[in-house]
């Protein structure tokens, strides 16, 4: 019995070394190239075409990729000179036509002074168009900086701020806020013939603005949404018939509001007696 087993084992283990032979003897066949069909009129054909067509593209690169003739900078200037974009593009334009790196020119030029927003373009057969769109400044930040009309500063350091300009001042890193709470009152004001010449926000979180008039309007700073609407709505009814006598605005009484007059005591408006006025 044992002997008969043994035997069915080996003619299993035969079995299968056949079969293991057979799958790679017809992959061997499969793999195994008919060097004999090969079209080789057809192939060298083929590759002649490829080689032929590469060689003309890359000669045809090689000759677009010319030196670069000419710089074209367009745009209204103020701030911004011709030297300094051809200082910022001095490296870029060394490179060929074809090759020059248009977004690293707008990188580059974007970090100008002045400089809002640009265009890089190449013009056939060998110039560069800038176009070059300036900063327009909207108000003057702090002691010597400019804010755009998004509230970004962009000039930390001016030797001469246009005094026009209305004077925005907060803590660092207040100046998008400062500058839409200044856009939103003044907008509110111009309805009214009224413009606003400073908005201060102080390290405490306390609003205080200068209308153009004189007034001081002390807004602290809680409810300042309700204590400016509490403003206007002063302004509308009591100030602005005398608005030439009065010295500044408190609205930072949780009732009403104080006046204070340039040649009179101060007047408590819709307020209790010795209520003082709160942050």
């Amino acid at each position: 019995m044992n002997h008969w087993r043994q035997r069915m084992a080996v003619n299993r283990k035969r079995k299968a070394r056949k079969q293991q032979s057979n799958v790679l003897q017809t992959l061997s066949a499969a793999l195994k190239v008919n060097w004999e069909r090969v079209q080789w009129a057809r192939l060298i054909t083929l590759c002649t075409v490829l080689a032929v067509s590469l060689s003309v593209y890359v000669a045809t690169l090689w000759m677009m990729n010319r030196p670069i003739q000419a710089v074209v900078i367009n745009g209204a200037f103020e701030r911004v000179s011709a030297i300094q974009v051809e200082d910022a593009l001095g490296l870029y334009i060394q490179t060929g036509f074809l090759s020059a790196d248009l977004h690293a020119m707008r990188r580059q030029l974007r970090e100008l002074p002045w400089v809002a927003n640009t265009m890089v373009r190449r013009r056939w057969p060998g110039t560069i168009e800038v176009s070059i769109e300036e900063q327009s400044p909207a108000a003057r930040w702090g002691d010597a900086g400019l804010l755009n009309i998004d509230g970004e500063l962009f000039i930390e350091n001016i030797s001469h701020a246009p005094v026009e300009l209305p004077l925005l001042s907060g803590p660092k890193g207040t100046e998008q806020r400062v500058a839409e709470m200044f856009f939103r009152v003044e907008a509110r004001l111009e309805r009214r013939g009224l413009a606003a010449v400073s908005l201060q926000l102080d390290d405490r979180g306390a609003w205080e603005m200068q209308l153009t008039s004189g007034i001081r309007v002390r807004l602290g700073a809680r409810m300042v949404e309700t204590r400016l609407d509490r403003f206007f709505e002063a302004l509308d009814k009591v100030v602005a018939a005398q608005a030439e006598d009065v010295d500044y605005i408190d609205m930072r009484y949780t009732n009403g509001f104080a006046i204070g007059w340039k040649n009179r005591a101060p007047m408590n408006a819709k307020s209790r007696d010795g209520v003082k006025p709160h942050v």
